[in-house]
Protein backbone atom coordinates (compact mmCIF):
# COMPACT_ATOMS: atom_id res chain seq x y z
CA UNK A 1 0.00 0.00 0.00
CA UNK A 2 1.11 3.63 -0.23
CA UNK A 3 1.09 5.66 2.65
CA UNK A 4 -1.02 8.86 2.75
CA UNK A 5 0.03 12.36 2.65
CA UNK A 6 -0.40 12.80 6.75
CA UNK A 7 1.14 9.32 6.72
CA UNK A 8 4.37 11.08 5.13
CA UNK A 9 5.02 13.69 8.30
CA UNK A 10 5.46 10.96 10.83
CA UNK A 11 8.47 9.00 9.09
CA UNK A 12 11.33 9.40 11.20
CA UNK A 13 14.02 10.01 8.64
CA UNK A 14 12.09 10.91 4.96
CA UNK A 15 12.61 15.13 6.47
CA UNK A 16 16.13 14.06 6.84
CA UNK A 17 16.76 12.72 3.41
CA UNK A 18 14.50 15.73 1.74
CA UNK A 19 17.47 17.60 3.06
CA UNK A 20 20.04 16.63 1.76
CA UNK A 21 18.46 16.16 -1.44
CA UNK A 22 17.56 19.38 -1.82
CA UNK A 23 20.93 20.68 -0.76
CA UNK A 24 22.42 18.35 -3.35
CA UNK A 25 20.07 20.03 -6.35
CA UNK A 26 20.97 23.25 -5.05
CA UNK A 27 24.83 22.63 -4.78
CA UNK A 28 24.79 20.79 -8.24
CA UNK A 29 23.19 23.23 -10.11
CA UNK A 30 25.40 26.34 -8.67
CA UNK A 31 28.30 23.70 -9.93
CA UNK A 32 26.89 23.20 -13.37
CA UNK A 33 26.99 27.34 -13.92
CA UNK A 34 30.57 27.48 -12.34
CA UNK A 35 32.70 24.93 -14.54
CA UNK A 36 32.90 23.09 -18.11
CA UNK A 37 35.64 20.10 -17.42
CA UNK A 38 37.26 18.39 -20.42
CA UNK A 39 38.60 14.84 -19.47
CA UNK A 40 40.27 14.72 -22.83
CA UNK A 41 39.26 11.44 -23.09
CA UNK A 42 37.19 10.95 -26.59
CA UNK A 43 34.19 8.25 -27.17
CA UNK A 44 35.21 5.25 -29.37
CA UNK A 45 33.15 4.91 -32.73
CA UNK A 46 31.01 8.01 -32.05
CA UNK A 47 33.94 10.66 -31.79
CA UNK A 48 32.48 12.59 -29.10
CA UNK A 49 34.54 14.39 -26.16
CA UNK A 50 33.62 13.42 -22.76
CA UNK A 51 33.15 16.79 -21.28
CA UNK A 52 30.66 17.58 -18.51
CA UNK A 53 29.39 20.73 -16.44
CA UNK A 54 30.78 20.87 -12.70
CA UNK A 55 27.07 19.36 -11.62
CA UNK A 56 27.16 16.11 -12.94
CA UNK A 57 29.14 14.72 -10.20
CA UNK A 58 27.13 15.29 -7.34
CA UNK A 59 23.42 15.61 -9.25
CA UNK A 60 23.12 11.85 -9.94
CA UNK A 61 22.66 11.81 -6.14
CA UNK A 62 19.66 13.72 -6.25
CA UNK A 63 18.75 10.26 -8.13
CA UNK A 64 19.83 8.28 -5.54
CA UNK A 65 17.90 9.77 -3.11
CA UNK A 66 15.07 10.43 -5.14
CA UNK A 67 15.07 6.40 -6.10
CA UNK A 68 15.43 5.36 -1.98
CA UNK A 69 12.19 7.94 -1.41
CA UNK A 70 10.58 6.13 -4.11
CA UNK A 71 11.25 2.51 -2.96
CA UNK A 72 10.80 2.81 0.60
CA UNK A 73 8.22 5.63 0.89
CA UNK A 74 6.04 5.66 -2.61
CA UNK A 75 5.46 7.92 -4.94
CA UNK A 76 3.36 10.23 -2.79
CA UNK A 77 6.27 11.07 -0.37
CA UNK A 78 8.62 11.33 -3.77
CA UNK A 79 6.14 14.15 -5.27
CA UNK A 80 6.04 16.23 -2.06
CA UNK A 81 10.27 15.81 -1.65
CA UNK A 82 10.41 17.03 -5.31
CA UNK A 83 8.10 19.89 -5.35
CA UNK A 84 9.97 20.87 -2.29
CA UNK A 85 13.17 20.87 -4.11
CA UNK A 86 11.36 22.56 -7.13
CA UNK A 87 10.65 25.21 -4.54
CA UNK A 88 13.95 25.74 -3.24
CA UNK A 89 15.69 25.90 -6.66
CA UNK A 90 13.57 28.42 -7.44
CA UNK A 91 13.83 30.50 -4.30
CA UNK A 92 18.33 30.32 -4.90
CA UNK A 93 17.51 31.38 -8.23
CA UNK A 94 15.77 34.76 -7.07
CA UNK A 95 18.78 35.20 -4.34
CA UNK A 96 21.05 34.75 -7.47
CA UNK A 97 18.91 37.19 -9.26
CA UNK A 98 18.81 39.92 -6.75
CA UNK A 99 22.50 39.54 -5.75
CA UNK A 100 23.16 40.13 -9.86
CA UNK A 101 21.07 43.60 -9.47
CA UNK A 102 22.28 45.23 -6.70
CA UNK A 103 24.58 47.57 -6.86
CA UNK A 104 28.33 46.38 -6.29
CA UNK A 105 30.60 47.17 -3.15
CA UNK A 106 33.65 49.41 -4.75
CA UNK A 107 36.03 47.27 -3.12
CA UNK A 108 34.54 43.62 -3.92
CA UNK A 109 34.44 45.27 -7.49
CA UNK A 110 38.54 45.53 -7.67
CA UNK A 111 39.10 42.54 -6.43
CA UNK A 112 36.10 40.23 -7.68
CA UNK A 113 33.80 42.32 -10.13
CA UNK A 114 30.84 41.84 -11.44
CA UNK A 115 32.03 39.90 -14.44
CA UNK A 116 33.24 37.65 -12.86
CA UNK A 117 30.09 36.78 -10.99
CA UNK A 118 28.16 37.20 -14.53
CA UNK A 119 31.04 34.79 -15.88
CA UNK A 120 30.67 31.77 -12.91
CA UNK A 121 27.18 32.89 -11.73
CA UNK A 122 25.41 34.31 -14.75
CA UNK A 123 23.59 31.26 -15.53
CA UNK A 124 22.13 30.94 -11.68
CA UNK A 125 20.99 34.48 -11.83
CA UNK A 126 19.74 35.52 -15.16
CA UNK A 127 17.13 32.74 -16.40
CA UNK A 128 19.14 30.72 -18.53
CA UNK A 129 20.09 27.73 -16.27
CA UNK A 130 17.49 28.11 -14.03
CA UNK A 131 15.06 27.41 -16.74
CA UNK A 132 17.13 24.74 -17.96
CA UNK A 133 17.47 23.15 -14.57
CA UNK A 134 13.69 23.65 -13.85
CA UNK A 135 12.67 22.30 -16.83
CA UNK A 136 14.64 19.27 -16.42
CA UNK A 137 14.94 18.82 -13.20
CA UNK A 138 10.87 18.79 -12.98
CA UNK A 139 10.16 16.16 -15.93
CA UNK A 140 13.59 13.54 -15.04
CA UNK A 141 12.48 13.62 -11.41
CA UNK A 142 8.90 12.69 -11.31
CA UNK A 143 9.59 10.22 -14.74
CA UNK A 144 12.31 8.80 -12.63
CA UNK A 145 9.98 8.59 -9.56
CA UNK A 146 6.54 7.16 -12.06
CA UNK A 147 9.08 4.44 -13.71
CA UNK A 148 10.76 2.91 -10.32
CA UNK A 149 7.12 2.66 -8.53
CA UNK A 150 5.47 0.77 -11.54
CA UNK A 151 8.63 -1.35 -12.13
CA UNK A 152 8.20 -2.45 -8.36
CA UNK A 153 4.74 -3.21 -8.66
CA UNK A 154 5.21 -5.28 -11.69
CA UNK A 155 8.22 -7.13 -10.72
CA UNK A 156 6.49 -7.36 -6.84
CA UNK A 157 9.40 -5.70 -5.18
CA UNK A 158 12.71 -7.92 -7.11
CA UNK A 159 15.87 -7.13 -8.93
CA UNK A 160 16.07 -3.56 -7.24
CA UNK A 161 19.54 -3.02 -8.97
CA UNK A 162 16.96 -3.35 -12.47
CA UNK A 163 14.27 -0.88 -11.03
CA UNK A 164 16.82 2.12 -9.82
CA UNK A 165 18.99 1.83 -12.97
CA UNK A 166 16.16 1.44 -15.18
CA UNK A 167 13.93 4.44 -14.33
CA UNK A 168 17.51 6.23 -13.95
CA UNK A 169 17.86 5.92 -17.75
CA UNK A 170 15.00 7.28 -18.79
CA UNK A 171 15.15 10.11 -15.67
CA UNK A 172 18.41 11.21 -16.42
CA UNK A 173 17.51 11.43 -20.47
CA UNK A 174 14.97 13.64 -20.36
CA UNK A 175 16.44 15.81 -17.68
CA UNK A 176 19.88 16.04 -19.41
CA UNK A 177 18.46 16.11 -23.09
CA UNK A 178 15.64 19.06 -21.47
CA UNK A 179 18.32 20.47 -19.39
CA UNK A 180 20.72 21.49 -22.50
CA UNK A 181 18.39 21.84 -25.17
CA UNK A 182 16.63 24.99 -22.28
CA UNK A 183 20.27 26.26 -21.64
CA UNK A 184 21.71 26.01 -25.05
CA UNK A 185 18.59 27.91 -26.59
CA UNK A 186 19.40 30.80 -23.73
CA UNK A 187 22.51 30.42 -24.78
CA UNK A 188 24.24 29.44 -21.58
CA UNK A 189 25.93 26.78 -23.67
CA UNK A 190 27.26 26.59 -26.80
CA UNK A 191 25.38 24.02 -29.28
CA UNK A 192 28.20 22.74 -30.73
CA UNK A 193 28.51 20.96 -27.10
CA UNK A 194 25.03 19.81 -27.50
CA UNK A 195 24.90 16.28 -28.13
CA UNK A 196 28.79 15.80 -26.24
CA UNK A 197 27.17 17.01 -23.16
CA UNK A 198 23.77 15.02 -23.00
CA UNK A 199 26.02 11.84 -23.95
CA UNK A 200 28.64 12.29 -21.54
CA UNK A 201 26.07 13.37 -18.78
CA UNK A 202 23.86 10.44 -19.20
CA UNK A 203 26.81 8.11 -19.36
CA UNK A 204 28.94 9.60 -15.88
CA UNK A 205 25.02 10.03 -14.41
CA UNK A 206 24.19 6.58 -15.09
CA UNK A 207 27.71 5.23 -13.94
CA UNK A 208 27.78 6.99 -11.21
CA UNK A 209 24.69 5.61 -9.64
CA UNK A 210 25.44 2.15 -10.82
CA UNK A 211 28.61 2.01 -8.61
CA UNK A 212 25.90 3.52 -5.80
CA UNK A 213 23.91 0.51 -6.11
CA UNK A 214 25.22 -1.36 -3.01
CA UNK A 215 25.25 1.81 -1.13
CA UNK A 216 21.39 2.29 -2.60
CA UNK A 217 20.33 -1.57 -1.52
CA UNK A 218 21.82 -0.90 2.45
CA UNK A 219 19.82 2.32 2.75
CA UNK A 220 16.54 1.53 1.75
CA UNK A 221 17.26 -2.18 3.35
CA UNK A 222 17.77 -0.02 6.66
CA UNK A 223 14.98 2.50 6.24
CA UNK A 224 12.43 -0.11 5.83
CA UNK A 225 13.27 -2.06 8.35
CA UNK A 226 13.57 1.37 10.61
CA UNK A 227 10.29 2.92 9.45
CA UNK A 228 8.41 -0.07 9.53
CA UNK A 229 7.41 0.33 5.79
CA UNK A 230 7.97 -1.26 2.08
CA UNK A 231 5.62 0.59 0.04
CA UNK A 232 3.83 -0.50 -3.14
CA UNK A 233 2.19 2.18 -5.32
CA UNK A 234 -1.13 -0.10 -6.42
CA UNK A 235 -3.63 1.18 -8.33
CA UNK A 236 -2.06 4.91 -7.83
CA UNK A 237 -2.57 7.82 -10.25
CA UNK A 238 0.45 9.17 -10.95
CA UNK A 239 -0.65 13.04 -10.64
CA UNK A 240 2.45 15.18 -10.25
CA UNK A 241 0.21 18.38 -9.49
CA UNK A 242 -2.60 16.59 -7.03
CA UNK A 243 -1.26 17.54 -3.75
CA UNK A 244 -4.18 15.90 -2.11
CA UNK A 245 -5.21 11.93 -1.10
CA UNK A 246 -5.73 10.21 -4.39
Amino acid sequence: MSPSSSQTSSFKYLDIIMAFFVAVLIVSNVASSAKIVDTGFVFPFINVPLIFDGGTLLFPLAYVFGDIITEVYGFRASRRVIWTGFAALALSAVVFFLLRILPAEAEWEEYAGSAAFEAILGGMSSGGIVLASLLGYWAGEFSNSMVLSKMKVLMKGRLLFVRTIGSTLVGEFLDSFIFFLAACFTGVFPWALFWSLIITNCFLKCAIEAVLTPATYQAVKRLKKAEGIDTYDVGLRFNPFKQQED
